[in-house]
């Protein structure tokens, strides 16, 4: 699954994956639980945590792939990070990408209501999404991803 902020991704891949009988790897999942272990962590744009997340995430979807396991993956893939790591998995097993999109207010509520609903949102900037969305400028450019052309 990919797509900007509050598209429905993490929904979807759960939904999806539950329907198949097989793992949801979720990419942001594992984030809170790196938060908890580094003190003074403040979430933003140059986030010192998206690089180790990033990591953990590729690092589960090859061992699974390499097992042969059928897994849905689901992260807001940017072309200039994620095409490194997702071109050798390509390798291992079949890829087919879904793009979730939605319009930018139907996003801002999303993204408002999780980050009020959940304590362990504090991992995420949510309020430079919302602030983003609300200024009405592109408020994910980045998860634009031309993944039909893998193999």
């Amino acid at each position: 699954m990919s797509g900007g902020p509050g598209t429905g991704k993490t929904t979807l891949a759960h939904e999806l994956a539950r329907a198949l009988g097989c793992p949801a790897i979720i990419r942001d999942e594992p984030k809170p639980g790196l938060v908890l272990s580094t003190p003074g962590y403040q979430a933003g744009s140059d986030d010192p945590l998206n690089y180790p997340t990033l990591g953990a995430f590729f690092d589960v979807l090859k061992v699974l792939l390499k097992a042969e396991v059928t897994t849905v993956a689901e992260a807001a893939f940017q072309d200039r990070l994620w095409r490194p790591n997702l071109e050798p998995l390509a390798l291992l097993g079949q890829i087919c990408v879904i793009r979730c999109t939605t319009p930018a207010a139907v996003a801002h509520d999303r993204i408002a209501q999780r980050a009020q609903e959940s304590i362990h949102r504090a991992a995420h900037a949510d309020r430079d999404l919302l602030d983003a969305i609300e200024a009405g400028s592109p408020w994910s450019p980045s998860c634009r991803s031309p993944w039909t052309s893998l193999p």
